[in-house]
């Protein structure tokens, strides 16, 4: 099948060679030309632009756009509902809010150009383990475009599904990554208090490799937090300053705006936060609320 890439980022660089390996034809654009050249010797066809990108591209075109989110994805599908024509079909893999999607379908749809969201999982292991993909459009525009997820997918019945209609896909990728944030925080947490208990000496990566096998904590996660603790326990090269993409607040939103109680997922944000602060007034005034009431003793700077 053939599809016009836009955006050759780490995903959607891996996700084009994934798609030329297995016989698709990948038309590819990104404003950093060593890019496209790089993609051109895996066997993509390179596109000065947007609009030489849709020139070399069959009816029905399908533009699969995978830039980062925000007011790149929402320049790039402006522009291409100017450029592409009805029956066409805009696909976005990236990490957009689910409100954006729907308007930006809408906003398609009034120019009869269908749109496909992909909620896409996987990262930087995608290229070799396949992509989860929670995808949301019409009926008929996601079985046009099936083959596509289909070689992008861990298998072709494996690791992806239509969810629902426009955002659908947004949505419940958002909610996996609150869900993502919970977990990895209670990992973290676990293993902080496994070192703390000095007088038994763990071996954190040992005790890693115990819970990755019949464990019913046994995880994706699990399997990379020992690939962390391998080399390094102490884990001194890494600065623990953890950012975060926005879709665990987005997550906590729909939390509050739908009446949903979400407490694990929300902490587990707030620790995002607090792994910020250099120094935190908060905790200043804790100790000095404790002293004025206990007469508890203070750290001094």
């Amino acid at each position: 099948m053939q599809l016009g890439m836009v955006g050759l980022g780490k995903m959607g660089a891996n996700m084009t060679k994934r798609l030329l390996a297995n016989g698709h034809q990948v038309i590819v654009s990104d404003l950093n030309a060593d890019a496209i050249t790089a993609a051109e010797k895996d066997g993509a066809s390179g596109a000065t632009d947007l609009a030489d990108l849709a020139r070399q591209l069959s009816t029905p075109r399908v533009v699969w756009v995978m830039v980062p989110s925000g007011t790149p994805t929402e320049d790039t599908i402006t522009k291409l509902s100017d450029i592409l024509e009805a029956g066409d079909i805009v696909i976005d893999g990236g990490n957009s809010n689910y409100k954006d999607t729907m308007r930006r379908g809408a906003m398609l749809a009034e120019k009869g150009i269908e749109f496909v969201d992909v909620g896409t999982s996987g990262g930087v292991w995608g290229l070799k383990e396949g992509y989860s993909m929670m995808v949301g459009g019409s009926k008929e525009a996601v079985t046009h475009v099936s083959p596509i997820l289909e070689t992008l997918a861990p298998g072709a019945d494996l690791g992806w599904g239509h969810v629902g209609p426009v955002g659908a896909g947004h949505f419940t990728k958002m909610v996996h990554n609150g869900i993502e944030y919970g977990l990895m925080q209670a990992y973290a947490e676990g293993f902080e208090i496994l070192r703390a208990k000095k007088e038994f000496d763990l071996d954190l990566h040992q005790v890693a490799e115990i819970w990755r096998f019949g464990s019913v904590v046994r995880s994706w996660l699990l399997d990379l937090t020992a690939n962390a603790l391998a080399d390094d326990q102490e884990l001194s090269h890494i600065k623990g300053w953890v950012a975060d993409s926005g879709e665990g607040r987005w997550t906590v939103f729909e939390a509050i705006d739908q009446d949903v109680p979400a407490p694990v997922i929300t902490l587990s944000l707030m620790a995002r936060f607090a792994s910020r602060q250099d120094e935190s007034y908060a905790a200043k005034l804790l100790a000095a609320m404790r002293n004025q009431f206990g007469g508890h003793a203070v750290k001094s700077e």
